[in-house]
């Protein structure tokens, strides 16, 4: 199941690739699209709602790559 971190890894936002790395919009169009970290796609997060977010909360840990 995805963590769901808050935040990108430089600043706020929600696109994610498969190893959960966190990027803003702008630093996804910057990257065009590509983790810097695995190479990996950068796409939207998914959002969890309802009974889903209820039973698996997102995180609130933001994490930095160095």
């Amino acid at each position: 199941m995805l963590e769901m971190r808050p935040d990108c890894e430089r600043k706020d936002g929600a696109f994610i690739c498969s190893f959960e790395c966190t990027f803003c919009s702008a630093c996804a169009d910057r990257l065009e699209e590509r983790c810097p970290n695995c190479g990996g796609d950068l796409l939207e997060r998914p959002m969890r709602t309802g009974a889903a977010l209820k039973r698996s909360p997102a995180s609130t840990e933001r994490r930095f790559k160095r």
